[in-house]
């Protein structure tokens, strides 16, 4: 039953137009527009294109795993996962469903931006394409939890702009547009954030560099922070009649 639900899932999840625009279409189309016509610059010691891609990456697979609160928010509004609490599924099949769900969406969104960024010239070993791959999956779990923290806090009417206006500020602070400053406090609160670690995270395959510990710190403290509060929500939301 878990692969039925997992494949019902990922179906229902690559029907969702709205979804594959913003997670899929709208990074690619700005990195084409962006980064096409600067393909010879530099900014921060990188090639604008891969500097470009590499923000562009950590939106995009930002806004895939963050999707899985709009499709919970629906589901409670509907009554579904009312059904499926009395159905055989264990919640943690439901959580992983929805978590493999997003990071499918989130490797597609990074595969057609790499294979746009290789149009243009980006050029990256296959070890570093690896790497980057490892990296930003591991800095995207807190954004998962994230959302499903959203999902069951949220109503279906309102989670499109909770979840697009939290993703959109997360990626400004982190860096996915570009750096808001590179000292002072800003920066000491961007560094805070794990989206700026994400962004680190695929700069660090470009760079040949490592990810610090800082990072993992980072990221395993908002991921544990979150799960708690993740979990508060789902139980106040499964105790109601």
């Amino acid at each position: 039953m878990n692969a039925v639900y997992t494949r019902y899932e990922i179906v229902q999840t690559l029907r969702n137009r709205r979804l594959i625009f913003f997670s899929l279409g709208l990074p690619l189309l700005l990195f084409l527009l962006v980064a096409g016509p600067n393909r010879h610059q530099q900014l921060g010691g990188l090639a604008f294109p891969v500097y470009y891609m590499t923000g562009m990456v950590s939106w995009g697979t930002m806004a895939a795993v963050m999707a899985t609160g709009s499709r919970i928010a629906a589901e409670r509004a509907d009554g579904w996962n009312r059904h499926l609490r009395v159905s055989p599924l264990p919640a943690r099949a439901y959580f992983a469903a929805k978590a493999a769900t997003g990071y499918l969406l989130a490797l597609i969104s990074m595969a057609v931006l790499s294979i746009a960024a290789a149009f243009i010239g980006v050029r990256l070993s296959a070890s570093g394409w690896l790497i980057m791959t490892g990296l930003v999956l591991v800095g995207l779990i807190p954004f998962t939890v994230l959302g499903v923290l959203i999902g069951h806090l949220v109503t279906s009417d309102a989670i499109g702009p909770a979840t697009g206006g939290t993703t959109a500020l997360f990626a400004l602070l982190g860096g996915s547009w570009g750096p808001l400053a590179q000292t002072g406090t800003l920066h000491r609160i961007a560094e805070a954030l794990p989206s700026y670690w994400l962004v680190q995270a695929a700069r660090a395959a470009i760079d040949q560099t490592d990810w610090p510990l800082r990072a993992w710190v980072v990221v395993a403290v908002w991921t544990g922070l979150l799960t708690v509060l993740a979990t508060r929500a789902y139980r106040r939301d499964t105790a109601r009649p």
